[in-house]
């Protein structure tokens, strides 16, 4: 190779690096500044939701814990207000041993429409998109971003096949190109179709144009399930 044209080559790659390492050191900032913000709302929601469950008679931990997939295949522990029964992994398994339909829908989607294992609360504050609210927490721990695709289940990843590769390319969000863009209304090959595309493209523009759209999908309510 020619050596001016090698020069090139080498500062337009040293010109990209530059600019990926600024991109995500705008970011993290953004993303503390995000979380602590969230973590002071986290409080007062914390104890809403709690009465409401007891008002349910439901006195179990509102909070929910499971290991997720994040930047990199790494696990991590993900946090969230509890939308379900205590015993929701065995109602999902009983409900997909008996019925078919259920059991078809819940192999495209990974997901129910009628999911029988949600509570009364859990509805509500899905709608609200409020059970959420917890993820602040792994953001601020840097295991995830304000901005990216969604933290798969470590049993979803037989099932991501090709994409997976690719989506774990950067930090899962606590929104992202998915959520914004058809959410529960995707089947799932479509879901990784787009998440797939955003680790791609992902840049601080994208991010702007998904951050700002978020706000009317959620006001609008708009595929939260």
């Amino acid at each position: 190779m020619d050596y001016h044209a090698y020069a090139d080559v080498k500062d337009v790659t040293l010109y990209y690096q530059l600019k990926r390492y600024l991109y995500l050191g705008i970011k993290r900032v953004f993303d503390i500044i995000c979380a602590l913000i969230g973590l002071l709302f986290l409080i007062p929601i914390t104890i809403i939701v709690k009465i409401a469950y007891m008002l349910q008679g439901d006195f179990h931990s509102i909070f929910y814990t499971q290991n997720r997939i994040g930047k990199n295949g790494k696990e991590f522990k993900f946090f969230k207000f509890r939308s379900m029964c205590v015993d929701a992994d065995e109602v999902l398994f009983r409900t997909l041993e008996i019925d078919q339909l259920m059991r078809e829908e819940y192999e495209l989607n990974k997901k129910l429409k009628n999911d029988p294992r949600i509570t009364k609360v859990g509805k509500v504050i899905r709608k609200l998109s409020i059970d959420e609210v917890p993820q602040f927490i792994n953001v601020f721990l840097g295991d995830m971003s304000m901005i990216g695709n969604r933290p798969y289940l470590p049993r979803e990843k037989k099932d991501m096949n090709k994409y997976y590769d690719e989506i774990i390319k950067t930090k899962p969000g606590l929104t992202g190109y998915w959520q914004v863009n058809g959410r529960s209304d995707t089947t799932f090959k479509k879901r990784l179709e787009l998440e797939s595309y955003y680790s791609n493209n992902a840049g601080l523009k994208m991010d702007i144009k998904i951050f700002m759209k978020t706000f009317a999908v959620v006001l609008l309510k708009k595929g939260a399930e």
